[in-house]
């Protein structure tokens, strides 16, 4: 005698498929139906001139007229005066350097920030409470005291 190819989980996954379908056919019709009664489709929305959605038209006579040329798109051009100077060379003090490994950190005199200084980036020999000059750059985990030399 043979068995039946049909087992009880195929059964279950077929009625499973026909049920999900019937019900898509239903929301279908029910959409289709919703759609009859209620023939306006999708409201509409305005902006007025705050820049705020409303579901009434703005009314025109607060309407600002803007000419393309004052819209700026991007950072604004700077202007001969604007700059201020920079220098890049800063001043500061070794706080912590140790010469066996090559590496310490100097703190800035201006900001009291402390940064991390490596040998290869040394062009005078240092040692801790020097003052030096130094320049700023960034670092894989953030800026690094650069180009060091003693004061």
């Amino acid at each position: 005698m043979a068995r039946s190819q049909q087992t009880y989980s195929k059964g279950e996954r077929e009625k499973k498929r026909l049920k999900k379908q019937e019900e898509k056919r239903k929301k279908k019709e029910a959409r289709k139906l919703a759609a009859k009664e209620n023939p306006q489709g999708i409201p509409l929305a305005y902006v007025d001139h705050n820049g705020n959605l409303v579901d009434s038209p703005p009314d025109p006579s607060q309407k600002v007229e803007i000419e393309a040329e004052d819209i700026v798109l991007g950072i604004p051009k700077k202007e001969e005066g604007d700059e201020e100077p920079f220098d890049p060379i800063r001043k500061g003090k070794v706080s912590f350097y140790d010469n066996s490994k090559g590496f310490g950190f100097i703190i800035d005199s201006e900001t009291q920030e402390k940064y991390f200084t490596h040998v290869s980036g040394l062009i005078d020999e240092i040692a801790e409470s020097d003052s030096v000059s130094f320049e700023l750059e960034k670092g894989m985990k953030g800026m690094n005291a650069v180009r060091v030399k003693l004061v």
